[in-house]
């Protein structure tokens, strides 16, 4: 009678389980603050937002992640500690793909289940950027929190041994970051809608998508031939007063 019980037990939890996957590779942190600001973005994180220069603790619409990268250490890579933040009534998510031409991206999402309360869920998955297939995936993560208040989604989570090269001798950190959202119906996630693409970005490099400052030519000052004319015509000025 216990043992079937406990079949009947595990079955609930599969049938009520979104998108039946694994949970081994997922590790929840015990602390379940969030609190995602755009302080340090370009300084000490990447940031990638939509709208541009948005700001994910203000009150108006913006869908955001930051990322932070450890030193790289070959073959392991980097673990990358990430903020994601935007609003949705199904789920929002980060992507990285290493490589265009392979047609695939890593997907980490961040969901609420409406029908259950808009319970926090977390999942990874891979999915195909030729048909927008999402297929499940069990990409080791850890210290995952998070939290949804109405359609705001806030999650903070690290991947760790994250490496876009598949040489054992080299730890490769350009990704393109892919940020957007979708659907969840209680029982399936729908097609990730990508809301911006950084194109490839060093995640070891706070700034490496911010556009490089352009001196201003400060037309003001004098150039060398100027200076010199300048001396001349005062030696002749005082010459003439001799």
């Amino acid at each position: 009678m216990e043992g079937g019980l406990i079949v009947l037990a595990a079955a609930l939890l599969l049938f009520l389980s979104p998108e039946v996957q694994g949970t081994a590779h997922l590790s929840f942190s015990n602390n379940t603050q969030v609190n995602i600001t755009r302080d340090g973005c370009g300084v000490s994180k990447l940031c990638v937002e939509t709208p541009n220069n948005c700001d994910p603790s203000g009150n108006s619409p913006c869908l955001f992640v930051s990322a932070v990268s450890s030193v790289p250490v070959p073959p392991n890579g980097v673990d990358l500690s990430v903020e994601l933040s935007g609003e949705s009534a199904g789920y929002i998510a980060v992507g990285l793909t290493a490589n265009a031409s392979e047609g695939t991206s890593m997907l980490f999402i961040c969901a609420q289940n409406s029908s259950d309360n808009g319970t926090f869920f977390f999942r990874t998955m891979q999915r195909n950027n030729t048909d927008d297939m999402l297929t499940p995936t069990e990409t080791r993560v850890k210290e995952i929190r998070g939290m949804v208040n109405g359609n705001m989604i806030k999650c903070e989570f690290t991947v760790p041994n994250l490496n876009a090269s598949n040489t054992r001798s080299s730890a490769a950190t350009t990704f393109s970051v892919l940020l957007g959202n979708g659907s969840f119906d209680g029982s399936a996630l729908g097609a990730f809608i990508i809301s911006r693409n950084s194109g490839p970005v060093d995640l070891t490099k706070p700034n490496s998508n911010v556009p490089p400052t352009t001196m201003p030519n400060n037309s003001g000052a004098l150039r060398p031939h100027a200076v010199l004319l300048l001396l001349s015509v005062l030696t002749l000025s005082v010459l003439l007063r001799v």
